[in-house]
């Protein structure tokens, strides 16, 4: 653990008040949720050629079905999770779960982690040790992360939070006390994709002296004057202005309607699996099925994590913090000072992937990497190449950083 310097007047956290935790699910849980997921009634295909165009594919879902109940194995999942040190803390007043895993260097710099949604912490497992030993990947020892990942309030492990809505400028809060005041570190970088680009560009905005630097694998689009843009930056508004109506509609209803949202997706397992992992197909770089970027194995331990913990119908009240919090206004409208990295994967959501000359105009940008594939689960898909990139990014922030040409 990093100290507080002598110039710091942050009170740290008792370290009596931060406890180990470990995954352990009953198995009667798991028998449960099998049952239910056995007892479902699916139902026919929606289109003679079954495509994703209105959906999730029903026979991809037989397939899943069958898989889920014949041969996948909660327990493997439960053995990752545990692989790594977690830990529960009180911060502010909230319960937040998190991962706290030294790098390979005695002073390596600490970096936050947040994941979005329908992802999870579980989505990070595959970069844990290429970022915090990138010496066993081929990589430089000297570019060593010590990586805190939590999750979001009322997501997987988290305890639901008592208060009523927490969004991404109270979750950034968070993080920061979690991290100065109750693990000591007065400097530390971030990193995010999805919900988590929201919640890592507001910590960065709302407190520069304490974060080195920011890393997005997904932009929150600064909000620049149309008539000031250029022809580039103008399609690129009118692409993601298409998307957004064809797709965020799952934003609007978990965010408008979070307490009917809560009760569909409560106590149903495919129907959550149905609403999550239509995300991970058409989000992400797959081409006719979900393999080989992602097993089967991955796919319901993604939607695994909410069930187990009874937190598939706490997320939608994320949401409508999201939309208390900023007012749909992802970027908080001021230009991000402190040094920022982008790495855009080809196939994650165009509505935030705006061109580098529109991120250049909202924020400090001193790297941009285009990546020659991947999607929205960066870390998923792409490990190495992601870890690769945050590991050079906060590596050369030991040096004067100069703004990307």
């Amino acid at each position: 653990m990093v100290t507080t310097s002598e110039s710091s007047t942050a009170t740290l956290t008792p370290r009596a008040a931060i406890r180990p935790y470990r995954v352990r699910v009953p198995r009667s849980v798991i028998a449960r949720i099998t049952q239910r997921v056995r007892a479902t009634k699916l139902p026919e295909p929606a289109a003679p050629d079954d495509s994703w165009a209105f959906g999730m594919s029903a026979a991809t879902m037989r397939d899943l079905v069958s898989y889920w109940t014949t041969d996948y194995d909660w327990y493997r999942t439960e053995a990752e999770l545990n692989a790594h040190p977690q830990f529960l803390a009180n911060v502010d007043g909230t319960m937040v779960h998190f991962y706290h895993v030294q790098g390979a260097r005695r002073n390596a710099t600490p970096v936050v982690l947040t994941h979005g949604w329908p992802g999870s912490v579980f989505e990070f497992l595959r970069v844990i040790e290429p970022l915090t030993h990138p010496e066993r990947f081929g990589g430089d020892v000297r570019q060593s992360l010590t990586l805190v990942i939590p999750s979001l309030p009322g997501f997987g492990f988290a305890p639901v939070p008592p208060r009523e809505t927490i969004g991404p400028v109270t979750t950034a809060r968070l993080w920061h006390s979690l991290m100065t005041r109750v693990l000591g570190y007065q400097r530390f970088g971030v990193q995010g994709g999805d919900l988590g680009c929201i919640v890592s560009t507001r910590l960065a905005h709302l407190f520069p002296e304490s974060v080195i630097g920011l890393h997005l694998n997904l932009v929150p689009p600064p909000n620049k004057p149309i008539e000031r843009m250029n022809d580039e930056e103008r399609q690129w508004l009118q692409r993601s202005a298409a998307f957004r109506a064809q797709e965020l509609d799952y934003f609007q209803l978990m965010a408008h309607k979070p307490a009917t949202m809560s009760l569909v997706l409560g106590d149903n397992p495919v129907g959550t699996a149905a609403w999550m992992l239509e995300k991970f197909k058409l989000w992400s770089d797959t081409g006719v099925s979900f393999e080989p970027v992602f097993t089967m194995h991955q796919l319901i331990s993604a939607v695994m994590i909410y069930l187990v913990t009874g937190t598939a119908d706490s997320v939608p009240w994320f949401y409508r913090g999201v939309l208390r919090e900023t007012q749909g206004q992802s970027h908080p409208g001021e230009r991000i000072k402190v040094p920022t990295a982008v790495a855009e994967f080809p196939k994650d959501l165009i509505n935030g992937r705006p061109p580098r000359s529109l991120v250049q105009f909202g924020y400090n940008l001193v790297r941009y990497t285009s990546m020659p594939s991947g999607g929205h689960f960066a870390a998923l898909e792409e490990p190495l190449r992601f870890a690769r990139d945050v590991g050079e990014f906060f590596h050369s922030l030991r040096e004067p950083a100069r703004p990307a040409s």
